[in-house]
């Protein structure tokens, strides 16, 4: 099948060969319905866009709320699991792109460590954060197919930091039920995370957390990354929120466009049956084909790429350089997610112990961000809709590098509880209700703040 990334551009190209994560899943025996439709370019192209939507797949909606957004950039996949159509998907995730879809289609979402899944034959955007995540119906699912792709490939050389880290026998040996709760110990990192998530969240993952207490668990409050207040954007996601405040050199965006750069020119040069090789070659290709491809912004060009292709524009730029200020943010931002930030957390445990994971509302962009941006684990589970739109949110778990063990063995603990307990997401009157399925609006808006 051919692999575009959702755009024109590279309808008719010829893979080499299957990627990593498919052949691990054709030898243990699954069989592969096809590809779902995306974010074009995972979102690389544009900076003011209609999540899920794609010049050759078209608009993604969620059952839910066809009107506002279904999640990205892993959109289909999360929306078909979702909807019945497969039973589990992968996507790919380098800022939210997994966790995202995930909880706002009321799926679980694994968003695994950077290097535990390879990512060869992967459409890439960097290859500091890109990696294969899973989607499925519950905790067990998406773990039994986590444990079908990890793996060292020696074609992604970011696999290799996995020896020794994982463990025999796979991670659905980690499944529990809910009775592991009464010793595990929780953190919460309010002002870094909840204080952004609105009141009717707030009240419904509370109210969860409170069951979670009630089980056993320890709930920690206040657990701060150290970092929070420098690195976590007030006003949501934000990739470029380093040069916002004036420093470049603590930007996310700064290395990601120049590891596009680089990245997906080596993808394109195994590709057969394409004279598109590069990043220039895909820019052009969207100036010349604007009416599908959005190569010029809204209204000369498709208003779901509202501001046309100036992802790509400013990938571009860079020339794929990597120059002082590239190190300078990749080293920022890593250190200031992971010793200082999410590792400085989970040490805030009671009497100077380890907590077993910080809990955060993913719908808050911004947790997901910093996950990604430090390379580390999360996972998200279904657990409340919002009244207004109709949409669901999640309850996500972050770790340190490589414990997917540990998020397999909580999430899947309070999973049992929601179930056991009749938490609102597991009753009937949390199912998509398809408003605004006559509705063909695009672009599509943000779910609550009523922005494209």
């Amino acid at each position: 099948m051919e692999t575009t990334a959702g755009s024109w551009a590279l309808q008719g190209s010829v893979v080499p060969r299957d990627a990593f994560v498919v052949a691990r899943l054709r030898e243990a025996g699954a069989l592969l319905f096809g590809k779902s439709t995306l974010s074009e370019w995972a979102d690389m192209r544009s900076n003011n866009y209609s999540e899920g939507y794609s010049g050759r797949g078209g608009q993604c909606r969620s059952s839910y709320n066809f009107t506002v957004n279904c999640g990205g950039s892993s959109s289909g996949s999360a929306v078909g699991v979702s909807n019945n159509v497969f039973t589990f998907a992968l996507g790919t995730e380098t800022d939210g792109s997994v966790i995202n879809p995930a909880e706002r289609n009321a799926i679980v979402g694994i968003k695994p460590t950077v290097g535990l899944t390879s990512r060869d034959g992967v459409v890439p955007e960097s290859e500091h954060q890109d990696t294969v995540g899973t989607f499925a119906k519950n905790v067990r699912d998406a773990t039994l197919v986590l444990d079908a792709i990890y793996g060292i490939d020696s074609r992604d050389n970011y696999t290799s930091a996995q020896q020794g880290k994982t463990p025999a026998g796979g991670y659905s040996q980690f499944l529990t039920k809910k009775d592991a709760l009464k010793n595990a110990t929780f953190g919460l990192p309010w002002d870094s995370f909840w204080v952004y998530a609105d009141a009717e969240q707030q009240r419904q993952l509370l109210d969860l957390v409170d069951l979670v207490r009630d089980a056993g668990a320890t709930i920690v409050n206040n657990t701060e990354l150290n970092t929070y207040q420098t690195i976590v954007s007030p006003d949501g996601w934000n990739w470029d929120y380093g040069t916002t405040r004036g420093f470049p050199n603590e930007s996310e965006y700064t290395y990601v466009k120049v590891d596009f750069y680089n990245n997906i020119k080596k993808y394109l040069a195994e590709l057969n049956n394409t004279d598109i090789r590069s990043l220039e070659d895909i820019v052009a290709y969207n100036y010349a084909n604007d009416g599908t491809e959005g190569g010029n912004q809204w209204p000369l060009g498709v208003p779901a790429f509202y501001s046309g292709q100036d992802g790509l524009l400013a990938s571009l730029e860079t020339k794929g350089v990597q120059d002082e200020t590239y190190w300078q943010a990749l080293a920022f931002c890593q250190q200031t997610t992971r010793e200082q930030g999410i590792d400085a957390a989970l040490a805030k445990g009671p009497k100077g112990g380890m907590l077993d994971a910080l809990i955060v509302p993913p719908d808050v962009a911004q947790a997901p961000q910093i996950a990604a941006q430090a390379g580390y684990p999360m996972i998200t589970i279904p657990a409340g809709v919002h009244s207004a739109s109709g949409m669901p949110f999640g309850l996500g778990l972050m770790q340190t590098a490589f414990a997917e063990d540990k998020l397999v063995k909580w999430a899947s603990a309070i999973e049992d509880l929601q179930v056991s307990s009749g938490t609102p997401y597991q009753r009937a009157n949390t199912r998509p209700r398809w408003r605004g399925y006559l509705e063909r609006t695009i672009p599509l808006l943000n779910v609550y703040e009523g922005s494209p």
